[in-house]
């Protein structure tokens, strides 16, 4: 299943901030949307999620708008893993993991075995099994973002949508985390898309790149067919970019 833009138009009553945009999120890819910031990379996500309506245009969900689909199904097509934090006060690693299974479960949100063997699968292709009984406030940061992705995986939709999933991470971790979601989207075959201000991790890892800047067309392609046009989404004074190597270097 794949996520189709058509003349999208993103904003807010009043306010247009970005579009008309044409673009396809594909099956079994690590698609990462840079920009610099104000560009409407938050507004372009929250519009993919369903949180905000377009302004123009339309976005498909396979053969149907996204308009067109009831939220409770929605939820078993596009799962989201979002930067804020939530309180998570007395829940373990497992309680957690476990509410990706709520647009399934029954009236009393009671799991079932199947249920129960998606929570373990989860846990287990994101490598936090041994933790699974820890409580979430004792975790770092960078194995609470695998609790979260986790989780999504949990709710087994065929697309994930993250934001900045690599914020507040140390570099290590960083590194960690794109892997993860580069090799679940290979491995299981999701469409994974993330908005991203960590662009060399970007471009080395993303199999495709959204680029969006301020008064331009949203560019499409691969790092390697993006490489021309990256300084004139990111300009600056201070950075120099070889296309060949695909790294900003600062001038010293």
């Amino acid at each position: 299943m794949h996520f189709e833009l058509k003349s999208l138009v993103i904003g807010y009553p009043g306010h247009e901030v970005a579009g008309p945009m044409n673009a396809t999120l594909r099956e079994g890819e690590l698609c990462c949307l840079l920009g610099a910031n104000g560009a409407g990379k938050s507004t372009l996500l929250r519009t993919l999620a369903a949180f905000q309506p377009a302004l123009g245009g339309e976005i498909r969900l396979g053969e149907r708008r996204l308009t067109q689909i009831a939220p409770r199904e929605l939820s078993t097509l596009i799962g989201i893993v979002l930067t804020e934090r939530i309180r998570t006060a007395g829940i373990t690693v497992r309680d957690m993991v476990a509410m990706g299974r709520s647009p399934y479960t029954n009236f009393w949100g009671r799991l079932t075995r199947e249920d129960e063997t998606h929570v373990d699968e989860a846990m287990e292709q994101v490598g936090i099994t041994a933790f699974a009984n820890r409580q979430i406030s004792t975790l770092s940061d960078g194995e609470r973002q695998k609790v979260m992705i986790a989780k999504a995986l949990a709710q087994g939709t065929p697309i994930i949508l993250l934001d900045e999933p690599t914020a507040f991470l140390d570099f290590p971790s960083k590194v960690e985390v794109m892997l993860l979601l580069r090799r679940l989207a290979h491995e299981m075959g999701k469409s994974i898309f993330l908005s991203t201000h960590d662009l060399d991790l970007a471009l080395q890892m993303a199999d495709r790149l959204w680029l969006m800047g301020k008064g331009m067309p949203l560019a499409v392609g691969t790092p390697c067919e993006l490489a021309k046009e990256l300084p004139d989404f990111f300009p600056s004074e201070h950075l120099d970019f070889d296309a060949a190597t695909l790294r900003f270097t600062i001038k010293l």
